[in-house]
């Protein structure tokens, strides 16, 4: 594991706009109404730690990738617009062809500093990801920034902050994807980008033909929002013993009928209320699962779609029933809220946002989970393989940084897979919460 005491110094150019290499269309794109919902108007953090490789000695990996980075704006012209926001909060992309900022830096570290279990939080992370001034707003800002730092035994970092009203983790790595292969030497991606917003607009005469408990504004009567100014940071490893002991807690016919992101859910979402020890047992707790409706939505989305694509099931209990109740009830809720998504679930939120004016997802007592260990960021390869790790930089993002969080794929140094959940509590329900983990972690159930 990464210490973190690791402190080192990062010395970087003057930041940079990387343009599309060639003459772009100068239009203006409506966003759609997934893609321009309060809640995806944040920038999203992302880290990829590459090894040192002989085979590309001489190449100096930012210059390379700045260069792979222009020529794929040619296809993805759109990033190197800017965001404008119309009547209505309506969001549209002015392609005016301005580009993406872009930094490099050197750093006083080797990769095996990190430590040989690559996870959040890491250390000096704000030095890696540099937030040039001005550069964070939603609006009139480059959407893409990046930062490649060469590390001192010739590996090195590639992070970038993403504005997430352009594209959901699919997207960016589609992205990702495309800048490593022009960067390896192709004349353009393997797959073709496609904008084709419109396909998640709201209809002409929106409405919402599905109840959206998921948007609904709560007030903070408890306190319950995570504070930002006094939180611990700790990420757990969930490999297939730790997987298997929690699936042991079911009954019989939960077992094989529960995915591994729906135990873990469930079993995140339990402790973590725990954890957090509610004043009112009455009080609704929720979880919301983010859910790729790729391959749900009937006509399905044209390959190359790279915008957000992906609906927000919730999940409501009250404090007492879920710290109360055994695993498989949890689980039963995540299950039961995932099956509700569908094409129509997603053009029914499209109706919604327009008809309520895009309002936020529900924050109040509310933790959100995305599973991203299948979204393909450890297999983006500028031409020094694959990444160490590749993924969020931290978990906690957004709007209300204690609500939004990831799954993240691991690998052990012997091979073996597993499941990073980053966690951001208040250091006395930390401890609580790793209490929590460690009891349902610590026997299989006599189930």
């Amino acid at each position: 594991m990464a210490s973190s005491t690791l402190h080192f110094s990062v010395r970087r150019r003057p930041p940079q706009l990387v343009a599309p290499a060639s003459p772009t269309p100068r239009e203006l794109k409506r966003l759609s109404d997934i893609d321009d919902q309060e809640g995806l108007r944040f920038q999203i953090p992302v880290i990829q730690f590459y090894r040192h490789e002989p085979a590309m000695a001489g190449q100096n990996p930012a210059s390379v990738i700045r260069d792979a980075l222009a020529r794929t704006l040619v296809f993805y012209y759109p990033f190197a617009g800017r965001l404008r926001e119309g009547a209505g909060k309506k969001l549209f992309v002015d392609c005016t062809g301005e580009g993406v900022l872009f930094i490099e830096a050197e750093a006083d570290v080797k990769l095996k500093d990190f430590g040989d279990a690559l996870h959040p939080p890491f250390p000096c992370l704000e030095e890696l990801l540099f937030d040039v001034d001005g550069s964070s707003a939603v609006l009139n800002t480059p959407l893409l920034l990046i930062q490649v730092t060469l590390l001192s035994c010739g590996g090195f970092i590639l992070a970038l902050r993403l504005n997430h009203t352009m594209s959901d983790a699919p997207g960016l790595v589609q992205l990702m994807t495309a800048v490593g292969e022009l960067a390896r030497g192709s004349s353009s991606p393997s797959v073709i980008p496609v904008w084709r917003r419109e396909l998640l607009e709201a209809r002409p005469s929106p409405a919402p033909f599905f109840p959206h408990p998921e948007y609904e504004q709560v007030p903070d009567t408890e306190g319950t929002i995570t504070p930002l100014d006094n939180t611990a940071h700790r990420s757990f490893i969930f490999g297939p013993r730790e997987i298997s002991i929690l699936r042991s807690r079911l009954p019989s016919q939960l077992r094989g009928a529960s995915s591994t992101f729906d135990i873990l859910t469930a079993c995140v979402w339990r402790s973590r209320t725990r954890a957090l020890q509610p004043a009112d047992p009455k009080e609704n707790f929720r979880i919301i699962c983010i859910v790729n409706i790729r391959g749900r939505i009937n006509p399905p989305l044209p390959s190359g779609f790279y915008g957000n694509a992906f609906g927000l099931p919730v999940a409501i209990a009250t404090a007492g029933e879920l710290c109360s109740r055994p695993l498989d009830y949890a689980v039963e809720l995540v299950k039961r809220a995932k099956s509700q998504v569908s094409g129509d679930y997603l053009h029914s939120v499209a109706d919604y946002m327009v008809m309520k004016g895009r309002p936020h997802f529900t924050v109040v007592r509310t933790y959100v989970i995305s599973d991203l260990t299948r979204a393909g960021f450890g297999d983006v390869d500028f031409g020094w393989g694959k990444p160490v790790y590749g993924g969020p930089a931290k978990g906690g993002v957004g709007v209300s940084p204690g609500v939004f969080n990831f799954f993240i794929p691991f690998v052990n140094a012997s091979g073996e897979k597993g499941i990073v959940v980053p966690i951001c509590l208040p250091p006395p329900a930390m401890r609580r919460f790793v209490a929590e983990i460690q009891s349902l972690l610590s026997a299989q159930s006599a189930l």
